[in-house]
């Protein structure tokens, strides 16, 4: 494989990764916050309706577990294709 080759393959999944972890952020703060709303708030979290608490913590939340995710796959993708020197 060349480094032309190399590099876009590496780009390729790296851009799959970003979507499917995007898509997860945008159902959680969006789906969760705002469309399934009022079946999220039959539950509580703390005191808080779940879907109070999705709108104004979980996303956040949940996007910093994705952070570190990212960070997990993106070293095994560098250390894949040789990145991690």
């Amino acid at each position: 494989m060349t480094s032309k080759e190399k590099a876009t393959a590496y780009w390729k999944v790296n851009l799959r990764y970003l979507l499917i972890l995007l898509s997860i952020w945008f159902i959680v703060s969006y789906g969760c916050g705002i469309l399934f709303r009022e079946e999220l708030n039959q539950f509580r979290l703390g005191g808080f309706k779940l879907g109070f608490w999705f709108a104004q913590q979980g996303s956040i939340y949940v996007f910093v577990i994705l952070i570190f995710v990212y960070v997990r796959l993106m070293n095994k993708l560098d250390k894949k294709f040789g990145y991690d020197k």
